[in-house]
């Protein structure tokens, strides 16, 4: 007679799970640190600096693309790091192949703490944020005077996300030969931001001093010109400019995404794709008021919850603008800043 069958007699595949074959991780002692410098469809390209000695191709291997300070490499996200953001501007750790020559590949298996980080959401509804670039030292506004016209809506949504994600702001007015760039320069003198005026034939040195040495990010409406300018601060960036439409007044987007340049006296250039809109669904609001340090010792003594917002019977900073403490410039700054954040300002 045969024998009866049970549960032992049925052999049952393995599902593929999240939890890892052995608890001992590889501790990547031999890890390369490098910055990413683009982003492509799972690709990441990763400047790496420093750290090839030991790793250097073997005789009669080509080595990879190089910059002036470094060898550029291929990689993509490994073990536990493949569900983890990882965008233009980020300090990761490389292992495996990290000599750059073609058809390398190697691994990124870590990703350090970010400084800074320039973000938007979809809309002002959504809080889904979406990171742009990590780690920059300055955001560069770029706004053209016209064709073109400004638009002060994105302006402030811009100098908002700056100053809540640990950027300097700097804005950078294009076509100064077109238009006058005085009410701008009126408009946001209070903020006491770097403002530098370009056109042709001028402007492109006080812009480079501002870019020298640090991680800048190149961002503006697509037609304002800042492939013109990355073209002009890095030579051989060989960027491609788009025209304006005369009927819609916009432009044509020329970057698909965000890569960084080295700069020829040291330094990087974020060029970023040109945007339509800028939601701020994310952006804490005690982060805008930080970068007004003169408004503060006044806005300390609001009830909780103060929006800040013009009309309200005890806020304290119209009170300090009438005692002569602040600044009334300063104040409706911050005002215009905080409406934009809360999508009160329609522009």
């Amino acid at each position: 007679m045969p024998r009866e069958l049970d549960e032992d007699d049925v052999r049952v595949r393995a599902g593929r799970g999240s939890r890892p074959r052995t608890r001992e991780r590889p501790d990547h002692a031999d890890a390369v640190t490098a910055t990413v410098v683009a982003v492509d469809r799972g690709r990441y390209t990763c400047h790496v600096t420093g750290h090839l000695a030991a790793k250097a191709p073997a005789a009669g291997t080509p080595a990879g693309p190089s910059t002036s300070t470094g060898v550029l490499v291929a990689g993509v996200r490994g073990g536990s790091l493949r569900r983890t953001s990882v965008i233009v501007g980020d300090e990761v750790a490389l292992v495996g192949d990290v000599s750059g020559s073609p058809g390398s590949l190697a691994r990124i298996v870590g990703r350090s703490e970010r400084r800074s980080v320039l973000r938007r959401t979809p809309d002002d509804t959504d809080p889904l944020e979406r990171p742009i670039v990590a780690n920059a030292d300055r955001l560069v506004i770029v706004c053209a005077l016209t064709d073109p016209p400004p638009r002060t809506g994105l302006i402030d949504r811009c100098l908002v996300a700056a100053y809540d994600g640990g950027l300097e702001p700097v804005l950078c007015l294009t076509k100064a030969d077109l238009a006058d760039d005085t009410p701008l320069r009126e408009l946001y003198g209070p903020l006491g931001l770097p403002v530098v005026t370009t056109r042709p034939d001028a402007g492109i040195d006080a812009l480079t001093a501002l870019l020298a040495g640090c991680v800048c990010v190149m961002f503006g409406h697509s037609g304002v010109g800042k492939s013109t300018l990355v073209n002009r601060v890095v030579p051989d960036a060989a960027r491609t400019i788009g025209a304006v439409n005369a009927v819609t007044g916009r432009g044509r987007h020329t970057s698909s995404a965000a890569i960084a340049l080295p700069m020829p006296g040291g330094g990087w250039v974020v060029d970023t794709p040109g945007v339509r809109s800028f939601g701020l669904g994310a952006v804490c609001a005690d982060r805008v008021l930080a970068a007004f340090p003169d408004l503060a010792p006044a806005a300390a003594a609001c009830p909780g919850g103060c929006t800040h917002q013009a009309g309200l019977a005890d806020c304290a900073l119209d009170q300090a603008v009438d005692d002569g403490q602040a600044d009334p410039g300063r104040l409706a700054s911050l005002r215009r800043l905080l409406a934009a954040r809360s999508a009160a300002d329609p522009t």
